[in-house]
């Protein structure tokens, strides 16, 4: 049995109406990361864990 493959559509409906938030734009660029100090030691996000009390995590 040989089935056909779908059709894929290559244009919008007639109907579609662009939403308002849409546009052409290209995407802003990422704001610099901010670099602060920790007041508890290293940065779990930086390092990759968690430490609290002597016990220490991934996440």
């Amino acid at each position: 049995m040989s089935e056909k493959p779908l059709q894929r559509a290559t244009e919008r409906p007639a109907s579609f109406t662009k939403p308002a938030h849409w546009s052409n734009d290209p995407v802003p660029a990422p704001a610099a990361p901010k670099d602060e100090e920790d007041p508890e030691g290293l940065s779990p996000t930086r390092y990759g864990d968690f430490t609290r009390k002597g016990i220490a995590w991934d996440f």
